[in-house]
């Protein structure tokens, strides 16, 4: 015997990732890719989640919490099929390229981590509008200090630009250089 599970609803709309976003837990489940731009219901109780659309099921999914994640099933995605979106991988990497070397660079390395491109999507989107309040500098700076960091999300740009760290000198003291002083010992008072 199953036992019974409290459904709970809410509203919200196909993303152009070919995901809905299911706020209660912060987390993404995907949706045929042909119901983009659609507003769904999404029913879920402790272990599934559900999404209907005008009372017909488009995607069924079990429920995960992991935030800012996403579960997705290959055949929703458009990638496996002829359909081209206004976003796609190659359009961010050439808007990245014209920010410069540094942004393009960590745009491709965003878009790699994801197991389907469009997953990655949003955040390209948002890292790519930071140059409109920043700079391309700034923001080509930004994405080498996160390449650096080894930090592939938006939250790390964004993070920092706001602290500055993308200005920051990468070695302000050349350490090769020992400074000429009395207290300094050199190596031959240790013979």
């Amino acid at each position: 015997m199953k036992r019974y599970e409290i459904r709970s609803y809410a509203k919200g709309t196909v993303h152009k990732n070919s995901h809905i976003y299911l706020g209660k837990d912060k987390h993404y489940y995907s949706v045929p890719y042909r119901h983009i731009g659609k507003r769904i219901e999404i029913v879920y109780t402790h272990s599934f989640v559900e999404i209907y659309h005008r009372h017909e099921r488009l995607a069924a999914h079990t429920r995960k919490r992991q935030k800012y994640g996403y579960t997705t099933m290959a055949e929703h995605m458009p990638s496996h099929h002829r359909f081209v979106s206004e976003w796609s991988s190659e359009k961010f990497i050439a808007w990245a390229g014209h920010i410069g070397d540094h942004c393009k660079g960590y745009i491709i390395g965003i878009l790699d981590k994801k197991q389907h491109p469009e997953q990655s999507y949003k955040s390209c989107l948002g890292i790519l509008h930071l140059a409109k309040k920043v700079g391309n500098q700034r923001l080509d700076n930004a994405c080498r200090r996160a390449s650096d960091y080894g930090a592939y999300n938006y939250k790390m740009v964004e993070r920092i630009l706001k602290k500055g760290w993308d200005v920051l000198e990468d070695d302000p003291l050349d350490k090769t250089e020992v400074p000429d002083h009395e207290n300094i010992r050199g190596g031959n008072y240790y013979k």
